[in-house]
């Protein structure tokens, strides 16, 4: 369940899944906060990229959140990332 979406990211209960403006020359991707913990998520194909202390089962939870929410973190990465050039 998504609690906000917008042009820069969404929140869902304690994650903030996000984009930064000075990755243009990457695929699109998202990161995924959590108090300290940290993952990067690709989403063509939908990958983890990397993962700073989320457990396996975590992980899993934020690819279907993820997941369901593909399209619109597409369409906002890629309004996003044209915005800054």
């Amino acid at each position: 369940m998504v609690d906000y979406l917008s042009a820069h990211g969404l929140r869902s209960g304690p994650y903030r899944v996000y984009f930064f403006s000075h990755e243009p020359n990457e695929p699109p991707h998202v990161h995924v906060d959590r108090d300290d913990l940290s993952a990067k998520f690709w989403l063509q194909p939908l990958a983890l990229a990397r993962n700073f202390g989320f457990p396996p089962r975590e992980l899993r939870r934020l690819r279907v959140m993820i997941e369901e929410n593909r399209e619109k973190l597409l369409e906002a990465w890629h309004g996003h990332i044209s915005a800054k050039r």
